[in-house]
């Protein structure tokens, strides 16, 4: 992995893209693109953290190949710096208003290239970290729930056009509120803290794990079947009985355990994402007033008992 940041060239001239790469290639990644259409492909496939786009070109020009790139989810969220020879400023402003970041004139002075692009690529990195932070739940270092209603929707789209399935966890830590009398909140805080990490061992690339709210966490798996969910939902649930935190209060003592509630759908048109998840969820209430530490799974007509 490395955290060198990217940038796109796309120039029709041969040499301006061998110019403009010899300028930046000590400081970047550099990607040159010779046309509108092989550079909109490039920043689908690569995602560059910049691209430097040149006006005038053939059969496609600059602001066309802009227009496509602010059109594409997957593209429209880059920066991009417009080069040219134009010295009209109506081109300077149309392509400001179409949402470009800069403006550069040739003939390129290397200094100013690399000053721009240097604080373009800065501001990429400021945005990536807010976005970041937006999306971490503080305590737990998961994702938060912010992050978890923006996943759902994607892989909900996607589990539609591709026919396949989604599984969802709702976790809740059992008794947390009288560990949290015993203890105090900062013991609390430490417990919310283990029960993560022990989730997201669980983590794979096609599961999401966030904290929800409070005690409760929720699990989303990508085309897994209900039996690989209920495995893990299972796993879950016994690592971390296994952390072995006891706890004494008033009448009972016990130690730290996890209730759970699971649906496993095959989303379309006519069904929600709310529904999904308050499927899930009820069955969570279910297994918390039936005992707790089991897992109860969303079926057709009826609750069924996974774990007790």
């Amino acid at each position: 992995m490395t955290d060198r940041q990217s940038v796109l060239v796309i120039d029709d001239e041969k040499i301006n893209l061998q110019i403009i790469g010899d300028i930046l290639r000590d400081e970047v990644s550099v990607m040159l693109a010779k046309s509108g259409e092989q550079g909109i492909r490039k920043a689908i496939d690569y995602r560059p953290d910049l691209i430097l786009l040149d006006v005038v070109m053939p059969d496609m020009d600059g602001f066309e190949t802009m227009n496509r790139l602010r059109h594409d989810a997957r593209t429209s969220f880059i920066p991009v710096i417009f080069i040219t020879a134009l010295d009209d400023s109506s081109h300077e402003e149309k392509a400001l208003l179409m949402g470009a970041s800069d403006y550069i004139q040739k003939p390129l002075h290397t200094n100013i290239v690399q000053a721009r692009v240097r604080l373009h690529l800065q501001l990429v990195k400021q945005r990536n970290m807010l976005e970041k932070l937006a999306n971490i739940d503080p305590l737990t270092s998961l994702a938060n729930r912010r992050k978890y209603q923006e996943v759902i929707e994607q892989e909900w789209q996607r589990a539609i056009t591709d026919n396949t399935s989604l599984s969802l966890l709702v976790i809740d830590i059992d008794n947390f509120k009288q560990y949290n009398d015993c203890y105090g909140h900062a013991t609390g805080d430490k417990v919310l803290q283990q029960v993560a990490t022990v989730l997201a061992s669980h983590l794979i690339d096609n599961r999401l794990v966030a904290r929800y709210g409070g005690e409760e966490f929720v699990v989303l798996l990508s085309g897994c079947s209900q039996e690989e969910s209920e495995r893990v939902a299972r796993r879950c649930m016994e690592d971390v009985e296994e952390l072995n935190l006891i706890y004494t209060h008033e009448d009972f003592s016990g130690k730290v355990t996890v209730s759970v509630g699971g649906c496993t759908m095959f989303p379309g048109p006519n069904c929600r994402t709310e529904d999904f998840f308050n499927a899930a969820d009820e069955m969570l209430g279910l297994a918390k007033r039936s005992g707790k530490n089991k897992i109860l799974w969303k079926l057709p007509s009826n609750p069924h008992t996974i774990t007790e």
